[in-house]
C-alpha cells in the first residue's frame, strides 16, 4: 500500500401527501441550524413530481413492504422534501414521526470512519500504519487456506501487514459477522465488550492476505477500538465529543432509554404476508450494550442523519456554522475510491461490479450502468440492514435520507422506487 499523505494536516504526536412542500416543528426543531426549509421550485425540482414519491411511499405501507417510513431531501443546502408516513408501531397503533429513532446498522460504519479521519487529520496516525502498531492481538494473525473453511488448525502465515487503509477500505482480510467462521467462534455478540471482541477477531485467521480482495465485514468495529487508543477516550466519548455534538445530532445513540425508546421505531419481518415484529438482536436497542460497535451500532433519526450528510456533501463544514470537522482537503478523501487495484472490482454483480470504496468508508459509485436505479457517478452512498439509506450526490448537489425498520431490508424495492421519483423530480439538472 503506497503512503498516503494529506498536505493539509496539522500534525502532532401520518402525513398529508403535500408533504413535499410540508414540514413539522418536530423535524425542523431536531434541526435547529439546518439550512432554511425552501419549497423545491427554489433548487429546481418540482413539489408534484415529489408528491408522486410520497404516494409510492404510502402505497408500499398500503401493500405490507414497510410499516412506517421517513424520508428527506435536501439540494444546495435546502431542506426541499420530508414525510413520515405510517407506523412507528402498528401493533399499538402508534403513527411515524418525523424524529423517530432508527436501527441504522451498516451506516454507522461511515460515522465511525470519517471520525476516524478527524484522527488522521491531527496526526493521530497514517493510513499505512500498521494495525498491529495498535493493536498487538494481529500481529501474529494468520490466513486460512481455503476462505471457506472454519477449520482453524488449517492455516498458513499471513502475506504484507494488514494497515489502517485495508480496515478503512475493507480489504484487510477480516470478515463480515455473519459470516460461519465468526458465528462458530462468536467473534461479535453485543453482550462483549469491544475489547473482547477485538481479541476474537485477532485470534481467528484471516480470510486473505490483506490488499487482495474486498471482503465486507467488521471494520469499522475495530477501527473504533482504535479510535480509543489513538484519542485516549472511549469510543463513544470520543464520537460525542468530536463529531455527534459538534453537528448536533443528538438523535445518534448506542441505545435507547426514557423518551428516547418512545420514538424508537419497531421493527418488522414479512411472515406469510403479514408484517410481524422482530428482534434481530437479542441485547435490546433500549439497553445499553456491553458491545459499543463502530461497524452496526447505531441509532440515528432521518434529521441527524441529514445533517451528517450535508457536512460530508460540504466537504466537511458543519451545517450553519463557519466550523468545520474536517478540512476540505481531508473530507475529499471521503469522495476518492482507494480500494488497491488488486482487490478491484469489490464485488461480481450489480452495483458491486460499478462501485469502489473510500478511506472514508463509503462506498463510491464508478459506473453508474451498473445501478438499477438512477445515480450521478461520484455519488458516495451505503444503507443499513433494517431498512435504511443514504445518498450524497456531489453533482446534482442533493442528500437523500430514507429509513424504515424491515428484515430483510427490501420491503419490497421501497428505497430504490423512492431513489427513482426523486431523480425524476428533478427539473434543472447539473
Amino acid at each position: 500500500m503506497p503512503k498516503i499523505n494529506c498536505p493539509m494536516r496539522n500534525r502532532r504526536a401520518g402525513v398529508t401527501l403535500f408533504a413535499a412542500i410540508s414540514f413539522t416543528a418536530p423535524f425542523i426543531f431536531a434541526n435547529a441550524h439546518a439550512a432554511e426549509v425552501e419549497s423545491p421550485e427554489s433548487v429546481g425540482m418540482s413539489s408534484a413530481a415529489l408528491n408522486v414519491a410520497t404516494e409510492r411511499l404510502q402505497r408500499h405501507i398500503d401493500e405490507g413492504d414497510i410499516a412506517g417510513v421517513v424520508a428527506a431531501v435536501a439540494r444546495d443546502g435546502k431542506l426541499v422534501y420530508q414525510v413520515a408516513l405510517g407506523n412507528l408501531d402498528k401493533e399499538n397503533g402508534i403513527a411515524m414521526r418525523e424524529d423517530a429513532l432508527f436501527r441504522i446498522y451498516s451506516m454507522s460504519r461511515e460515522i465511525t470512519s470519517v471520525a476516524a479521519l478527524r484522527l488522521y487529520e491531527q496526526g493521530a496516525f497514517e493510513f499505512d500504519d500498521p494495525v498491529s502498531k495498535y493493536l498487538p492481538e494481529f500481529s501474529s494473525q494468520r490466513v486460512l487456506l481455503d476462505s471457506e473453511s472454519t477449520d482453524l488448525g488449517a492455516t498458513r502465515p499471513r502475506v504484507g501487514e494488514m494497515t489502517i487503509a485495508h480496515l478503512l477500505t475493507h480489504t484487510s482480510g477480516l470478515g463480515s459477522r455473519s459470516s460461519a467462521l465468526y458465528r462458530e467462534n462468536n467473534v461479535r455478540d453485543r453482550a462483549q465488550s469491544l475489547d473482547a471482541m477485538v481479541t476474537k477477531a485477532a485470534r481467528v485467521p484471516l480470510f486473505q492476505d490483506p490488499g487482495k480482495e474486498f471482503r465486507y465485514g467488521i471494520h469499522a468495529t475495530i477501527v473504533g477500538k482504535l479510535i480509543e487508543v489513538w484519542s485516549g477516550q472511549k469510543f463513544e466519548d470520543y464520537l460525542q465529543q468530536n463529531l455527534l455534538g459538534p453537528l448536533g445530532m443528538s438523535s445518534t445513540l448506542f441505545w435507547a432509554e426514557g423518551d428516547d425508546a418512545n420514538r424508537l421505531a419497531q421493527l418488522y419481518r414479512p411472515d406469510n404476508g403479514e408484517l410481524r415484529p422482530y428482534a434481530i438482536e437479542s441485547v435490546p436497542w433500549t439497553q445499553k450494550p456491553e458491545l459499543i460497535e463502530g461497524g452496526v451500532g447505531l441509532l440515528s433519526s432521518v434529521p441527524d442523519f441529514l445533517r451528517f450528510s450535508q457536512m460530508v456533501l460540504d466537504r466537511g463544514k458543519i451545517p450553519g456554522s463557519n466550523e468545520r470537522v474536517l478540512s476540505k482537503t481531508t473530507a475529499a478523501l471521503i469522495y476518492e475510491n482507494a480500494v488497491p487495484e488488486a482487490a478491484m472490482p469489490i464485488g461480481n454483480s450489480r452495483y458491486w461490479l460499478g462501485s469502489g470504496w473510500s478511506l472514508g468508508g463509503f462506498n463510491v459509485v464508478l459506473d453508474p450502468a451498473t445501478y438499477d436505479y438512477p445515480v450521478s457517478k461520484g455519488t458516495i452512498w451505503w444503507d443499513g440492514s433494517a431498512g435504511t439509506r443514504f445518498f450524497v450526490d456531489p453533482v446534482e448537489g442533493m442528500v437523500i435520507v430514507i429509513m424504515a425498520q424491515v428484515s430483510p431490508s427490501n420491503g419490497g424495492g421501497f428505497r430504490e422506487n423512492f431513489s427513482r421519483l426523486v431523480d425524476a423530480a428533478i427539473v434543472e439538472r447539473r
